[in-house]
């Protein structure tokens, strides 16, 4: 059975991801309004009525802006701990709201979604990884540092977002002023390029058909200079970045082999769910 997956938006100025199979859907974070939620899986073709599950790693606004309209328009359960409810100040649906608790799986349709705790300056933050009979996403962003568990589940992926926030020379001399600086770089912030390389250098991962580079700061990081390092890696792993402009375009993950595709191509005889 195939996965399809992408970035909505990646970035402290939202993060949304989409990850799917033929018949359901779920997103890790909703911090895009619902209005841009909308317009930008409608121009992947993507129908927001087979997303059937909202989880939030985190009460953070870049991950939160647009959960309750999403979720109230659309009926969306959000899956979100008591903590970040509480820190969240969000005013959800009582009847639409389900508690999570890490490393318990949730089954929504035939995925199966599975969280475990970072380190992150949040409540209760939580990263996630997917499943879908023979497949693997890992969600794996705002990481203040690599743990044993991040690596544990990042090597069992066929697919996975990776967060690579910042360009250690480009952070230090940049303009923010200092206590942000430290908050960034000192184990509850976010995971430079370097952090995120080596857990990718080191895992060995021979399943991971991609890796989608995630939460990169706009002033402190750049794309090519991503990339640069991560393509300097003798892989078979296609290294992609996830845009903090944009939605990425449609991945279709097939048990550790990938193309970019839309559904239209992959699934004809799924049309009519899109109203074609």
């Amino acid at each position: 059975m195939s996965v399809w997956v992408t970035s909505l938006n990646s970035g402290s100025n939202g993060n949304c991801y989409y990850v799917g199979n033929s018949n359901e859907a779920i997103l890790v974070d909703a911090g895009l309004s619902c209005r841009e939620t909308e317009k930008r899986m409608k121009r992947l073709d993507l129908d927001i009525r087979k997303v059937k599950a909202i989880f939030i790693s985190h009460e953070h606004g870049d991950h939160i802006k647009g959960v309750e309209n999403i979720s109230n328009k659309h009926r969306i359960p959000v899956y979100i701990t008591p903590q970040t409810l509480s820190h969240s100040r969000l005013r959800l649906n009582p009847v639409l709201t389900v508690s999570f608790k890490k490393e318990e799986p949730v089954d929504v349709g035939a995925l199966t979604v599975m969280a475990f705790p970072k380190y992150h300056d949040a409540a209760d933050a939580h990263s996630f990884i997917v499943r879908h009979n023979d497949v693997t996403i890992g969600v794996f962003t705002d990481l203040g540092r690599v743990c044993d568990q991040l690596t544990h589940h990042f090597k069992q992926c066929h697919a996975a977002f990776l967060e690579a926030n910042y360009d250690v020379a480009m952070l230090q001399n940049g303009r923010y002023p200092h206590h942000l600086k430290q908050r960034i770089s000192r184990g509850y912030g976010h995971l430079s390029n370097n952090e995120a390389f080596e857990l990718f250098d080191k895992s060995e991962v021979p399943q991971l058909s991609h890796l989608f580079l995630s939460h990169l700061s706009a002033d402190n990081n750049h794309p090519d200079v991503a990339l640069e390092l991560f393509r300097s890696k003798k892989s078979h792993t296609k290294v992609m970045i996830a845009s903090r402009h944009q939605e990425m375009e449609l991945i279709h993950i097939s048990n550790g082999m990938a193309k970019n595709t839309t559904l239209k191509e992959q699934i004809p005889q799924q049309l009519s769910l899109f109203g074609i």
